[in-house]
């Protein structure tokens, strides 16, 4: 299958671990962090850290749109849903997302809601069209990839002239995250997290190109490779991260040129521009409030807007005390340094976002076992790890 084996082959993955390793030189260590739930994902599922050598350090970054929502917001839409009595709809992972008091989605449903899964932003609208006298509420999240579908609906709302749907808008932008890391106490003060360069995100790119992140390269002296999805596309990357940092370079590079341009896709940045506005500031699990990191919707179509509608007022909310996924979120803990990780906290019991989504980072290591090689290596393995 054209676009998928290829980039799948383990003949070519021996090969790059080789090249990687040649690479790499034995005096330092190369801390990288891809900033995708996706890459999260497939170094999880396909291995990826057990190819390269002990000196590299794949760090895990706030690239899940699912785990960076702060449990205030998931509050919010269990509200909507409970004493409003509307129809939220919204994407599957969102519904097991633990919010205050153990509550959630899924068990807001379970009590009597009217909470209903939907594949996309257009399931939303509808299910507005088909329920006239019902209020209907799409609760968005996600990046720049799927803030597009839902300028869409908006838009279509709209020329429709429905009065019965309005969005809950959770929209966020990577390029404010990067920043954010790139300010932190742990990077720049403390020296608690070391990182020489970003491996960039595909789907985000895709829509907002790669110009966004010159800016990084530039001012902070960080390298970046945005790389596709398939574990070739990755190690290719870490490749091309090794080489800029072993020549001084901090540049931009594109790995993924089938897929992404500099300057991304204009006609989804117009739309997007035209229904949203940029949030003056906006909370994120993990790095709390981060300027000038959220979109909300323009006045022109305000009549769309459930905050505008609804007037609920937002309220920050403290994560499980034992719960690690801020300190995971920003690169500082690993999921196997969390207590509760694998034990109290599994896919099927989540105390944290990070094991809900399949992109979380506890999640994957879960999923595929990452988590029983440093049980069973003991401290050893993990030490070189860190």
């Amino acid at each position: 299958m054209k676009y998928v084996d290829e980039f799948r082959d383990g003949a070519l993955a021996r090969g790059l671990a080789r090249a990687i390793a040649a690479e790499a030189r034995p005096g330092r260590v190369y801390n990288l962090m891809e900033f995708c739930g996706g890459h999260t994902h497939a170094i999880s599922r396909y291995g990826i850290q057990d190819l390269l050598p002990p000196n590299i350090r794949l760090i895990h970054g706030p690239g899940c749109p699912v785990c960076v929502l702060p449990i205030g917001r998931i509050d919010n839409a269990i509200t909507l849903a409970r004493d409003h009595g509307v129809i939220l709809c919204t994407y599957g992972d969102v519904l097991r997302v633990p919010a205050s008091e153990r509550m959630s989605l899924l068990k807001a449903k379970a009590a009597g809601a009217d909470v209903r899964m939907v594949y996309s932003s257009l399931d939303a609208l509808r299910i507005a069209q088909e329920n006239p006298d019902r209020e209907v509420v799409f609760f968005s999240i996600g990046f720049e990839t799927t803030t597009p579908p839902t300028a869409v609906a908006i838009r279509q709302a709209k020329a429709l002239g429905l009065r019965n749907f309005t969005v809950f808008c959770n929209h966020v932008l990577t390029p404010s995250a990067i920043q954010s890391i790139l300010e932190s106490p742990e990077l720049r003060r403390l020296g608690t997290v070391r990182l020489d360069g970003f491996i960039g995100p595909s789907h985000v790119s895709t829509v907002i190109g790669s110009r966004p992140y010159e800016y990084f390269a530039e001012e902070y002296r960080r390298p970046v490779v945005i790389a596709g999805f398939e574990p070739l596309d990755v190690m290719q990357s870490i490749l091309m991260l090794i080489r800029q940092i072993n020549a001084g370079r901090a540049e931009v590079e594109n790995e993924f040129t089938r897929a992404v341009s500099r300057d991304g896709n204009p006609k989804a940045q117009a739309l997007v521009a035209e229904v949203f506005e940029l949030r003056r500031a906006f909370e994120w699990r993990g790095l709390g409030i981060v300027p000038y990191s959220a979109l909300r919707i323009r006045t022109a179509y305000g009549d769309f807007d459930a905050e505008r509608r609804y007037a609920i007022p937002y309220r920050a909310v403290a994560d499980h005390k034992g719960c690690e996924c801020g300190a995971i979120l920003r690169g500082v803990k690993t999921p196997q340094d969390c207590r509760l990780f694998g034990t109290a906290c599994t896919p099927e019991n989540p105390m944290g976002s990070c094991m809900v989504s399949s992109e979380g980072a506890c999640a994957a290591h879960y999923t595929y076992g990452r988590y029983r090689d440093y049980r069973d290596a003991g401290p050893t393995r993990k030490a070189v790890n860190d």
